[in-house]
């Protein structure tokens, strides 16, 4: 089984049912979603009928996005924000689906107190996702992927996983993606399908696939080599033409895994 495109239905930046239409016609397999608003009161209709939805246009959700856009390197919010993070996971199920891509902060490189506080938080949610059976994926970028390896390694847990995001690594710690798969082998179970340039001065860029510093050459082989068959997710948070980019970019991805038999 090979690996799988996605796209993040926010990237049209439409309403659900339109993205998720949008999505079908460009052929991909499986859409995200964020769930951190209202999703998290649906009831058991509406879960229905969104999963209903992405069913009948011969998709799956690859995953939920329950990034809360704060981290878990603040003691005092973190028991409100590991709960809420737990209902994401159980949303996810619900919708067939069990992965749910997060922030959590930027991993101290050294042990101290930041790295305890989000190491209690990130050992809850590991927990959970262990006995639920699915994950929390981390999304790379903040620190290096030898420094989230050893973050990971320590919870003394696997429900804590990794979301691939290759542009954020060059983006914003100039770490290569294909040795940072390496690293990060037994973690991945998702990934988001960007590219990116840093610039002079520590700044960034998102650019089109195949325009930026991700070697799409050497990390999708990397990806193929540690067995990775999940989705590539294509996420495109710039540019004024989202759905003309995102139909770019399904088209790049399908190219590489057609030539390298992914």
């Amino acid at each position: 089984m090979g690996m799988k495109i996605g796209v993040m239905v926010e990237s049209f930046r439409c309403d659900f049912v339109t993205g998720v239409k949008k999505a079908a016609a460009l052929g991909v397999q499986g859409i995200q979603k964020y769930a951190t608003g209202d999703e998290l009161h649906w009831t058991a209709a509406q879960i229905k009928e969104a999963l209903d939805i992405v069913k009948s246009n011969g998709m799956v959700f690859s995953a939920l996005c329950g990034d809360f856009g704060h981290g878990f390197t603040d003691e005092a919010k973190n028991p409100e924000l590991v709960e809420k993070s737990k209902r994401v996971i159980d949303l996810a199920k619900k919708l067939e689906c069990n992965v749910v891509t997060t922030h959590i902060g930027v991993v101290p490189a050294q042990e101290n107190k930041t790295r305890q506080v989000m190491k209690a938080a990130c050992r809850e949610l590991a927990l959970y996702a262990d006995s639920v059976h699915a994950a929390f994926a981390v999304e790379t970028g903040p620190e290096t992927a030898v420094v989230l390896g050893s973050f990971l390694d320590s919870l003394g847990a696997m429900g804590v996983r990794v979301n691939f995001d290759p542009a954020n690594l060059v983006m914003s710690v100039a770490d290569k993606p294909a040795p940072a798969v390496e690293t990060l082998k037994k973690y991945i179970v998702h990934t988001h399908a960007k590219d990116g340039k840093r610039l002079p001065g520590g700044g960034h860029i998102e650019l089109p696939l195949g325009e930026g510093d991700v070697n799409f050459d050497t990390y999708l082989p990397a990806l193929g080599k540690i067995g990775y068959s999940g989705f590539l997710t294509i996420e495109r948070e710039v540019g004024e033409t989202p759905e003309k980019d995102i139909g770019l970019a399904v088209r790049f991805l399908k190219e590489k895994l057609a030539k390298y038999r992914l």
